[in-house]
């Protein structure tokens, strides 16, 4: 057994494919299959479930699997500490972040990168539950979003939370002049707006349809999607008004639009930057970790990266 076998498994797991799995392990589909095959053999275990094509891990793969991801991120881990050492904070760290959180991800890695020049980044965008699963199984480095922090003590993550900045509603002038007359709005008054809004999986749209119905109200989306990009656009064109965390957008990057508050209860969740207990986090991932901690505490409260 070495290492580049348990590699070679933790890739198959997050591809699903093997050939997808051999280009992520830079090796021929026949060298994957060749060594995972010498792996179940050394193991006396059966590990894949093999048909035409790829069907999942055997009960007993699975658990190999799990000792597997351990092995992996601790060797990455060593290669990253050694790396460390040689040229400081440096390496890729993988990023999960939920849609719409309370924070520009762009604005905390500029202010990391301008003393870690080092670093870059692969960020993800995942749900709520993928996101805790990704930081159990090694999958991210560092997890952004929305938490129930007893959930996070019981797993003992690290967590730094983010100011809850409230709810803004976001419209262009043009379009809907009648706005510019308010600096706060109630959930009466946002319920009779055409709207821009997430997808209804999405948490923080969870978190809106759940408390504009419980007010006996009702959202009227007019554009749906789980691309920021294209709400924005929508609202920019005057197909309706959005509702983001604030903190979420960079106002100079859309100097036409404006924005109020939403006069709206909190969420029964709470935003925080979150990596694993100290220990099984890399070196890379603490390292990053205490630095954004750091960043985080000398911002304002509205991180709108200016």
């Amino acid at each position: 057994m070495d290492i580049k076998q348990l590699q070679y498994l933790c890739n198959l797991e997050r591809e699903k494919h093997f050939g997808r799995a051999a280009e992520a392990s830079f090796v021929s589909q026949p060298t994957l299959s060749m060594r995972l095959k010498n792996l179940e053999k050394e193991l006396d275990l059966n590990l894949i479930n093999r048909g035409n094509n790829f069907e999942g891990f055997t009960a007993e793969g699975v658990r190999v699997l799990s000792w597997a991801r351990e092995i992996v991120s601790v060797y990455e881990g060593l290669k990253l500490e050694v790396a460390s050492l040689k040229q400081g904070l440096s390496g890729t760290l993988r990023i999960g972040v939920m849609p719409q959180c309370s924070i520009s991800l762009a604005a905390l890695l500029k202010g990391i990168g301008q003393q870690h020049s080092g670093l870059e980044y692969r960020v993800s965008e995942v749900s709520a539950d993928q996101l805790i699963e990704a930081l159990s199984s090694h999958s991210v480095d560092i997890g952004i979003g929305f938490f129930e922090f007893s959930t996070l003590n019981e797993l003992k993550f690290q967590l730094f939370p983010l100011q809850d900045g409230g709810v803004d509603l976001i419209y262009h002038p043009e379009h809907f002049p009648q706005l510019q007359a308010f600096s706060q709005m109630s959930a009466q008054q946002v319920a009779e707006l055409p709207l821009c809004l997430s997808e209804p999986s999405r948490y923080f749209r969870r978190y809106l349809d759940n408390f504009f119905r419980t007010n006996g109200l009702e959202l009227h989306p007019i554009l749906e999607s789980s691309s920021i990009f294209q709400l924005m656009q929508g609202v920019f064109v005057g197909l309706g008004c959005a509702l983001v965390p604030r903190g979420h957008l960079i106002d100079d990057m859309t100097p036409a639009l404006k924005r109020c508050a939403l006069d709206i209860a909190p969420m029964s969740r709470h935003a925080a930057l979150v990596v694993a207990e100290a220990g099984r986090a890399t070196p890379l991932a603490q390292h990053f970790f205490g630095a954004a901690s750091q960043w985080l505490a000398t911002q304002s409260v509205d991180f709108t990266g200016r």
